[in-house]
């Protein structure tokens, strides 16, 4: 049985302390993504939201804030599938998110990835897919190791 969380728990420990290396590894992936910022930022608080990663939403909000992204769009970004604010690309982009985040539900429905290729280029979507993948990633190291929410600065 999962058990539920319901209330802040302290951090369990410094993951990029106490395996230096891989924690390296991984921000040199991230670092390594080439996609619009505020396409990425859109991508990455949607996979934190759908995760439920407190830490990632917080940074991610922060961040799309600071590059100018509206109030509107990040609070939409939780319910896309019926708000009007994202063009047909970043919902493309959304959809992918979901399912790539969510790949045991559908393993990436065809016609949600060939939404996605018939609005990105082959390296844009290649670019996309790293991104969600990453995103992804961060997500599972910082719930598993419960990061703390609200500390982060961009």
């Amino acid at each position: 049985m999962i058990e539920t969380i319901t209330a802040f728990e302290a951090p369990r420990m410094s993951i990029a302390r106490a395996a230096r290396v891989p924690y390296r590894a991984m921000a040199a992936l991230d670092d390594a993504v080439e996609l619009d910022a505020s396409l990425r930022d859109l991508v990455c608080l949607r996979a934190s939201i759908v995760n439920g990663c407190a830490y990632c939403v917080d940074m991610h909000t922060k961040d799309a804030r600071k590059r100018g992204e509206s109030e509107q769009r990040l609070y939409a970004v939780a319910a896309w599938h019926e708000a009007p604010f994202f063009d047909e690309r970043e919902r493309a982009a959304l959809a992918l998110t979901d399912a790539i985040t969510l790949i045991s539900d559908d393993h990436v429905p065809r016609g949600v990835w060939d939404e996605a290729a018939a609005r990105f280029t082959e390296d844009e979507l290649a670019q996309l897919v790293w991104a969600i993948v990453a995103i992804n990633g961060w997500n599972r190291l910082a719930i598993a190791t419960r990061m703390e929410p609200g500390k982060y600065e961009p």
